[in-house]
């Protein structure tokens, strides 16, 4: 299941004042939420607008913020 990356610029913004604390760099980021740089660098870049539910789930809880922030959920679950 994937959640869609609701707005890159809330993103970049959240990385640079997250919610706990000192920016993080691209790097420090990915280290946190145990999801691959290339992953993250992709996001960064524009290149990429979704991770899986786990990944999403652990990047909002690195930065300090709700899922619902920066991601949207799938409207419905799969049957």
């Amino acid at each position: 299941m994937r959640y869609v990356l609701r707005d890159l610029e809330t993103f970049l913004k959240i990385m640079e004042h997250p919610g706990r604390g000192q920016s993080y760099s691209i790097r420090e980021l990915a280290a946190s939420a145990q999801v691959s740089k290339s992953k993250i660098e992709r996001i960064v870049r524009g290149e990429l607008d979704w991770l899986d539910v786990n990944e999403a789930h652990r990047v909002v809880e690195a930065l300090g913020v709700t899922v619902l922030v920066l991601f949207v959920p799938p409207s419905s679950m799969p049957q």
